[in-house]
């Protein structure tokens, strides 16, 4: 196990609703900020009047991941003094089954000891070997949750409803029963092409859907459309409209964010485009409208994605394959745009060259646009 990996986690919390209704931060090892404890007791489903006997949420703030799972107690005399306990994981990457699978084991140690101190006894042995096992809880190991893994758990082809949505256990092998995937193309069709082009162009796009469960299905697919970058790190599944969230959010470049307060879609700030999931229809914003216009370039890989989700023999990493290809053809074109470079820079776009070429107006708007995007306009 190598030091990275095993030390991507950094730390673990809890927090308790008591039986007048209170949830409260209770105990963490070794430390958050008060403003990330603030950010994840807000973010805890504890404060519903009636929450859920079992859940799993994840999200970021600040670059740093919360995974949060929360347990109902019944008939648990250690814990009798409380109704619900969320265990939270706080982690440098991008993992939602792992922290799911280390979640449970945790809250099962919680409810059986009625302690933190076991708990912190196994986040330990993960944190210095990379795994944690007894024989009532089950084993741990990081090495069996590779985040490549974690990128490819989601998917772009079609089937899956944004309507129906059921929770389970943390820590099963899939964290929906219907399907861990989400199947964007089938719910937006030719439409997709414009989530294609503003993950592309790394625009602002703004999620909407009042089911936690689908926000966090929808926006961790996206990142698949653009695979040559393997970024995750877009990704905010779950932000609330308090200005500490949204003041966070607009220093990213672009993002993918989501939101279950349906008053994100007056944030005109905030987006480039709005999707709203429950309705399924996606939004550009005005100011978005020139530097997001679409040609045949754009309907040609909108055509190419639609009827590669139609084939039922086609898989979904066949899908990314496919679409990933596309892109380092685009990426190819503008490469033999560039000027020489030292050998690991990136190649230097000569706008000159570009332009002699008489793309189409669009076309060639949206290759100085990637271009920029990708960092190789000259400077």
């Amino acid at each position: 196990m190598s030091v990275p990996e095993v030390h991507l986690i950094l730390s673990i919390g809890l927090i308790e609703k008591d039986r007048n209704g209170d949830a409260l931060w209770v105990w963490c090892y070794p430390s958050v900020t008060a403003e990330l404890r603030e950010i994840l007791l807000r973010k805890c489903p504890l404060h519903q009047e009636r929450p859920p006997p079992h859940s799993f949420l994840y999200g970021q703030h600040n670059r740093v991941w919360f995974y949060i799972a929360a347990n109902q107690v019944e008939e648990v005399p250690v814990l009798d003094k409380i109704t619900h306990f969320c265990v939270v994981l706080t982690a440098k990457d991008f993992n939602p089954e792992k922290y799911a699978a280390l979640s449970r084991i945790l809250s099962r140690i919680y409810m059986k000891q009625g302690s933190p101190v076991p708990m912190m006894e196994s986040y330990l042995s993960v944190l210095t070997k990379g795994a944690c096992s007894n024989e009532e809880n089950g084993t741990f190991l990081c090495r069996d949750y590779d985040q490549r893994r974690a990128f490819l758990s989601s998917s772009v082809k079609g089937g899956w409803n944004p309507l129906d949505v059921v929770s389970v256990l943390p820590g099963e092998s899939r964290l929906h029963i219907f399907s861990f995937l989400v199947e964007v193309v089938s719910q937006f069709g030719m439409e997709t092409i414009i989530l294609y082009t503003a993950l592309m162009l790394k625009k602002r796009i703004v999620v909407f859907h009042p089911k936690l469960e689908a926000l966090q299905e929808f926006t961790r697919a996206l990142p698949a459309f653009v695979w040559h970058r393997q970024d995750w790190s877009i990704v905010h599944p779950y932000v609330h409209l308090i200005q500490v969230e949204t003041i966070t959010l607009q220093n990213c470049t672009g993002y993918v964010a989501g939101f279950t307060d349906p008053d994100v879609s007056n944030r005109l700030d905030l987006y480039d485009v709005y999707v709203n999931l429950a309705e399924r229809n996606i939004t550009v914003s005005q100011n978005a409208k020139e530097a997001l216009a679409l040609g045949k370039l754009h309907k040609d890989i909108g055509q190419m994605i639609v009827q590669l989700a139609e084939d039922p023999e086609t898989s979904d990493n066949q899908i990314i394959k496919d679409i990933n290809g596309k892109t380092r053809e685009i990426l190819s074109t503008l490469s033999s745009f560039a000027e020489s470079s030292k050998e690991g820079e990136k190649p230097s776009i000569n706008v000159e060259l570009l332009r002699q070429k008489k793309f189409a107006p669009v076309t060639e708007q949206f290759l100085f646009q990637l271009a920029a995007a990708e960092q190789m306009l000259q400077t």
